[in-house]
Order: C-alpha cells, then sequence, then structure tokens
C-alpha cells in the first residue's frame, strides 16, 4: 500500500510523470465530496495549487507516531498529515461533514477543531484503505520537544514507560499534573484561546462526540537555538571538504511550492519565529515567560460519537472504577463540562 501511495495522489491531483513501476491491475482512487473540501480548503486559506504540490510533489514520510498497523504519514513538507481511518470513521465523518462545513464558515476558518483538507478511498486488488488528509497542527520547521494528549481525565490517563523511553514520546494528564506544566500565555492570547475552544466544543456536543483531545506542542526557543549551533558546526567540518563549484548558490525555483512555500524565501525566521498563516495552531509565550516558547494547541480525535457501544463502555468503566471517577467515557455533555474546566487550569 505505501509503495503506490505518492503515485495513487500525483495520479488524481496532477499528471504523473512516466514510471517503470506498474499500478496493480485493479486500482481505484475514490475523491470523497471533493467540492465541499475544496470549499474547506479555501476557507482554511489554503491554494489548491498549493495544497496538490504539498501532497503530491515527493512521497510522504511516514510519521515518528504511528500506532499499530494504520499508515500515518506526513507529506514530504511537514505541512499535511494523511491518516488512514476506518471505515466506521468515515460513516462519522460524512455524519458531521455538513455542519463542520457550516461550523467552519460561520467562525471564518478560525478554529482548533482539525482543518479537514480531503477524505480518499484507495482500492487496490478489492482492498479499501481510506485515507484523512488534515493540516498538520505543527510546525513545517518549529521542533516540537514536549508533546501532550490531554483529556480532563486522570483515570488510566499516563503515559506508559514504553512510550515515555521514545524520543518524543506522548504525555497524558496525570504527566501533566506531576510534571507541573502550565502555558504561558498573554491574558489576549488566552482569551482568544478559551472563546475558539468553547465555540468549538459547542459544535461537538451538538455532533454528541466525545472522547477528544487536546494536543499541546511545545517548542523551546532556548533548546531550538543551542541545536542549531551543534549541526551548524558539524556541518561547518563537512563545507571545508566540499568542491568549490558546490559552494554556488542554488537557482530559485520557479515552480510552486506548496503550503510552506515560503521557505525558499530570502528572509529567513530568526529562533522561535514563525508564519502564522502556515502555523496557524501556534502561539508565542507572553513576555516575561520563565523561558521562551512555542506552543502548538489544537483538538484531535473528533470522529467518536456516543452511540450503543460507547454507552456500553461508560456503564462498565463505572462499575470498574466507581460511578465518581473521572473516567473518559462519559456524555458528550459531561464530557465537554470536564474538559472546559480543566483546560481552563491549563495557563499559569
Amino acid at each position: 500500500m505505501c509503495l503506490h501511495l505518492s503515485c495513487c495522489f500525483q495520479t488524481t491531483l496532477k499528471p504523473a510523470p512516466r514510471s517503470k513501476e506498474k499500478l496493480p491491475g485493479q486500482f481505484k482512487f475514490k475523491d470523497y465530496c471533493p467540492q465541499v473540501f475544496r470549499n474547506l480548503r479555501e476557507h482554511f486559506g489554503i491554494e489548491d495549487q498549493d495544497y496538490q504540490v504539498s501532497l503530491a510533489r515527493s512521497p510522504p514520510l511516514k510519521y515518528e507516531e504511528g500506532q499499530g498497523t494504520k499508515l500515518l504519514l506526513t507529506s514530504y513538507d511537514h505541512t499535511l498529515v494523511i491518516k488512514e481511518i476506518s471505515s466506521e470513521e468515515v460513516e462519522g465523518m460524512h455524519n458531521i461533514l455538513s455542519e463542520y462545513h457550516q461550523h467552519i464558515v460561520t467562525c471564518h476558518g478560525s478554529t482548533l477543531l482539525p482543518q479537514f483538507l480531503a477524505m480518499y478511498r484507495v482500492s487496490v486488488e478489492s482492498e479499501d484503505t481510506y485515507l484523512l488528509v488534515m493540516r498538520n497542527m505543527f510546525s513545517h520547521r518549529l521542533h516540537v520537544h514536549r508533546k501532550y494528549d490531554l483529556k480532563g481525565s486522570l483515570v488510566s490517563r499516563g503515559a506508559s514507560f514504553k512510550e515515555k523511553v521514545k524520543e518524543l514520546p506522548t504525555y497524558k494528564d496525570v504527566d501533566f499534573r506531576n510534571n507541573m506544566q502550565k502555558v504561558y500565555v498573554s491574558d489576549d492570547e488566552k482569551e482568544k484561546i478559551v472563546d475558539k475552544l468553547n465555540r468549538d466544543i459547542e459544535f461537538l456536543v451538538r455532533m454528541r462526540i466525545m472522547e477528544y483531545s487536546l494536543l499541546l506542542g511545545i517548542h523551546d526557543v532556548e533548546r531550538a537555538e543551542r541545536e542549531e549551533e551543534e549541526e551548524e558546526m558539524e556541518s561547518s567540518y563537512e563545507e571545508e571538504e566540499e568542491d568549490e563549484n558546490s559552494l554556488a548558490p542554488a537557482p530559485r525555483p520557479t515552480s510552486p511550492e506548496g503550503i510552506g512555500g515560503y521557505m525558499n524565501s530570502f528572509k529567513p525566521m530568526g529562533p522561535g519565529e514563525f508564519d502564522p498563516y502556515v502555523d496557524v495552531y501556534a502561539i508565542q509565550s507572553a513576555v516575561g515567560a520563565p523561558q521562551g516558547e512555542v506552543y502548538f494547541m489544537g483538538l484531535i480525535d473528533v470522529l467518536t460519537q456516543y452511540d450503543t457501544k460507547k454507552k456500553a463502555a461508560h456503564a462498565a468503566k463505572a462499575v470498574k472504577h466507581g460511578a465518581g471517577a473521572e473516567i473518559s467515557t462519559v456524555h458528550p455533555e459531561q464530557y465537554a463540562k470536564r474538559f472546559r474546566e480543566f483546560t481552563t487550569k491549563i495557563f499559569a
């Protein structure tokens, strides 16, 4: 499946160059609701040509945190995430797509919800794979040094030892509390975030959606500066051995550069700087914060509706942990109330 993924996108979105590699005999590619998703991309400020270039110019890359057998990829320029989803999640997307589109139009694309950009089905030899394309909530140029997945529940919400030894672990609610982690933003930024969050949560409650998380990524500016200095020192030794001809500046490309195309601009960005039109989930730490940081905040896993299975799961967990326990599987209104209360406490 992975071997043909880039070719699939090229075949559908733009003419693909001739290749010796042949596609399987029985191959189908479906683009779900193309006009709706194209209009969504417009509201998110993404030009269609830029989207096609970011998605299809080069093969996507395997995402570090992919779990199980499901595909989880990023576009070559790290501006998009391509996630394999189940047929149930496809149904869930269809159930909310009309209301989601209206919500995005009403809020003028200013949201903490995932920016859903396209949904595809790839069928190879009668085997279907469903793919959902979203904007990457993290930056394509600023490294994330700490990462949290927060639900507002403390029951079974700590990172495992196996997770903690990863290069970039995904910490959870218990870890957030134990680390005494806080988000240091200005009062104005906090008000904007809370307003977006409340508006988005109201939408999720109307859609009877639950078990979503707040994804929080933290970029440490000082640490990034140190890492950059170390990389420059290492590269300086390599440059001394290069041929003089290789030092000539490369010609500026004339073709479209995708969503993060400004990366090839002659105006380099300094430490901790970002383009808010590209890194739309990024927030600068407040003046006077303990240390310079950039936060990336967004809502993820928003396709789980409160159906019969979830009601049964709630009953089972309530029996196991007690009726008063802060379990994650609860009624959408109850989940939203607890989630709001928790997220307001993450700020310093």
